[in-house]
């Protein structure tokens, strides 16, 4: 497994709840420019109806080599996941606070997937104690390597 891009920011804006794995219907030249790793996520989204899934605002660069074949870079891509987990998202997301974020973009047998979270936004204190809990960690891994 090869991982193409991760959204750092995702965990420390959102209470990641569930996980799940959904495949990605590509066009040729976007899994081109996928391997070769021109791929953001920060700013994307997980779109549902409770009949599909779609992955908005992500952002694939243009295949340089595809001339005038080449695709969108911002277009929206549908998800591939099963009926029981887009039912579950589509239940879930309607709760207030609930969205679904992606978290990683990895390469599995050559295909490319998307993990995707349940997540529930954190409040500015929520994210100020993540801050004070990370500074706690990093001068405890200090003082270990002088001692």
């Amino acid at each position: 497994m090869k991982i193409i891009a991760q959204n750092r920011k995702a965990k420390f804006n959102y209470f990641l709840l569930d996980h799940f794995e959904a495949g990605l219907e590509l066009k040729g030249t976007e899994i081109k420019s996928i391997r070769a790793g021109n791929v953001s996520i920060e700013e994307a989204y997980v779109s549902t109806d409770g009949k599909q899934a779609w992955l908005v605002d992500a952002h694939i660069a243009p295949y340089e080599e595809a001339s005038r074949f080449n695709h969108e870079p911002k277009r929206v891509r549908r998800l591939l996941l099963h009926k029981k987990e887009i039912r579950t998202l589509w239940d879930e997301v309607r709760l207030k606070g609930v969205t679904i974020v992606p978290t990683k973009l990895y390469l599995k047998e050559g295909k490319a997937k998307l993990e995707i979270a349940i997540a529930k936004g954190k409040k500015l204190y929520d994210k100020r104690a993540a801050i004070a809990e990370r500074e706690v960690q990093r001068e405890l891994g200090r003082q270990r390597s002088k001692a």
